[in-house]
């Protein structure tokens, strides 16, 4: 048999040296940082980060000749599940969002100068990067409208244009800036180009973070006013920006999920210490058929969102096909989040509403991933158009379903 959901023992040995770095030295420092005093925890952060490095724990989504641990998309799922259960782990090993996205944008796409430039400072933790694409005059979830527009003026691009949720921005040193540079392509796909803009050039400007219902996380609001940038700014080809955005967005859409597994599994692990430990209306919670019931859809969720994330980890390893894969993937562990944060909380009762426990805030969080790269209804569409597509090619809806051998 070919499958087999054991890790090899030198994978397992890096998952559990992560899981003890996490417990024993980040989820304690970031528990004595004060959440709203951002130079405590930047300063946090790179203390960790130091540590991190020596430790071996180093960017393990990047190439060793990068710097990193050359860890596969399978490896990786194990790391960055362990990770997440802190909330600044991934930060600590430098594959946060939108950086980690970011570098492999520049390892694949990058010129040798643009890597040099740009790839190496971020694979250092010297340099932090934004990727900058949704725009608020139109629907992010369809990229060929973008309306910020790229014009050629000798040799160099202007750029003109407003975007909104540029995460990252604050503090970046570049962003990725997807712009219109062929309005009139005969293949929309084309419209775009991708280009690395500095965010000290002149027109660049930082309006606001747009406040979410989590308050302010770094999604910011960005003009561009007459940016120029020269003809080895552009990131790919020219035309090629929603290509780059979609090869960009696949894996990291399963970046999101891995890092997701790991605040669900302590949002259910929550559940469950508290139903075992809370007595009410004589008996203990989790004596109470209503309350197996949440740990038990939880758990159901929970191993189909591992199974899944394993699948799509194993078919990019592969070199297969993962689109289908991972839009069903995305929906469900985001859906996932959500559901199983909201039982903690309700376990947990008013306690789990008050911020002394951090339920809360994780809930304020989990609300995003059903947006993020692809709104709920985006991923049902692509999932029942590629369903079609794999009934209406072969007869059969298994490609369409993970094209799996049952």
């Amino acid at each position: 048999m070919a499958i087999d959901f054991s890790f090899s023992p030198e994978v397992e040995a890096v998952r559990l040296q992560v899981r003890d770095f996490m417990q024993q030295e980040v989820a304690p420092r970031a528990a004595a940082v004060d959440e709203s005093d951002r130079d405590a925890w930047i300063q946090a952060i790179v203390a960790l980060r130091r540590d991190a490095h020596a430790a071996g724990l180093w960017m393990p989504h990047m190439p060793a000749e990068w710097g990193g641990m050359g860890l596969g998309p399978t490896a990786l799922a194990a790391v960055s599940a362990e990770a997440a259960k802190v909330r600044i782990g991934p930060w600590v090993l430098n594959c946060q969002a939108p950086d980690e996205g970011n570098m492999h944008t520049l390892l694949h796409f990058g010129t040798e100068t643009q890597k040099e430039q740009y790839l190496r400072p971020l694979c250092e933790g010297r340099k932090r990067s934004c990727f900058s694409m949704t725009e608020p005059e139109v629907a992010g979830s369809d990229p060929t409208l973008i309306q910020t527009r790229a014009e050629r003026d000798g040799d160099d691009w202007v750029i003109n244009g407003h975007k909104w949720f540029t995460s990252g921005a604050r503090g970046a040193h570049f962003a990725i800036v997807i712009a219109c540079t062929d309005p009139d392509a005969a293949i929309p796909q084309a419209r775009n180009t991708a280009f690395i803009v500095d965010t000290d050039s002149e027109g660049f400007e930082l309006v606001r973070d747009v406040e979410t219902m989590a308050g302010g996380h770094n999604h910011c609001e960005i003009r561009y006013r007459d940016v120029r940038v020269g003809g080895d700014a552009i990131l790919g080809e020219l035309g090629g920006g929603h290509k780059l955005g979609q090869v960009r967005l696949g894996p990291a859409r399963l970046a999101h999920c891995m890092r997701w597994l790991g605040q669900i599994e302590t949002a259910l692990e929550m559940l469950v210490e508290r139903a075992q430990n809370r007595f009410a209306h004589g008996s203990l919670l989790s004596e109470k058929q209503g309350i197996q019931w949440l740990m038990a859809d939880s758990a159901r969720e929970l191993y189909a969102a591992k199974l899944m994330v394993l699948h799509c980890a194993y078919r990019i390893e592969q070199g297969l096909d993962f689109k289908q894969e991972v839009s069903m993937a995305k929906h469900h562990v985001a859906n996932t989040l959500w559901r199983v944060t909201d039982r903690a909380m309700q376990v947990h009762g008013a306690l789990g509403y008050s911020t002394d426990t951090p339920l809360a805030g994780m809930l304020q969080q989990a609300r995003w991933a059903r947006l993020a790269d692809g709104a709920d209804e985006v991923h049902q569409m692509r999932t029942a158009e590629l369903l079609m597509k794999a009934y209406n090619d072969t007869g059969t809806v298994n490609a369409g379903v993970g094209n799996l051998p049952i």
